[in-house]
């Protein structure tokens, strides 16, 4: 029988200076470099797990920004669920490191892609790395995309038959639906 899937919730922690820099931080069993992050506690969110696993793993209160993503994978038992968020520390720790962690290193966006020990930590900071940077208006942003002026848009809606309208406002109402979960912290 397939075991339920371990929940749990860290940050892609981020720390103004001359160039920006990203919390990483070395496990005291395995002796690897990870994300910040740990299981859910009973009846916490994951938002709050976020914040709560990110104070303890790297001594640093932080201010929990946007949701990044969620990665899942497998490491000897059931399959791990760890939803991401962008999250700003403070100049200094305000408390020790919990035991599990040995230490924590504040280094810029490629050294901590070269520092991780996890592929798939790799590949996940790799993507959203350089949008919470810039989402933290620490780096310059690339040139936006071009957007449909509103006209463009009711005019090609006006073009869809009803079939292809029920699908375009049901999946309006399905992101609509997730974005408020999200901002209830259910996400």
């Amino acid at each position: 029988m397939a075991r339920a899937p371990v929940m749990a919730a860290g940050g892609i922690v981020l720390r103004r200076g001359d160039t920006p820099l990203i919390a990483v931080v070395r496990q005291r069993k395995r002796n690897e470099w990870v994300l910040p992050k740990g299981k859910l506690d009973d009846g916490e969110t994951p938002k709050q797990a976020a914040h709560r696993e990110v104070l303890e793993e790297t001594g640093h209160d932080v201010v929990v920004q946007e949701f990044l993503g969620t990665i899942a994978y497998q490491s000897g038992g059931p399959i791990k669920i760890v939803h991401f968020w962008r999250m700003e520390a403070g100049a200094g720790p305000v408390r020790k490191l919990m035991n599990d962690i040995k230490a924590v290193d504040w280094l810029t966006l490629d050294d901590a892609l070269a520092r991780l020990s996890r592929e798939y930590e790799r590949a996940f900071l790799t993507q959203v790395g350089p949008i919470a940077i810039a989402a933290a208006g620490l780096a310059s942003s690339p040139a936006p995309e071009p957007t449909l002026a509103a006209d463009d848009i009711d005019g090609a809606l006006q073009t869809l038959t009803p079939a292809e309208a029920a699908s375009v406002d049901e999946l309006r109402h399905g992101l609509l639906q997730k974005v408020r979960a999200w901002l209830r912290g259910e996400a």
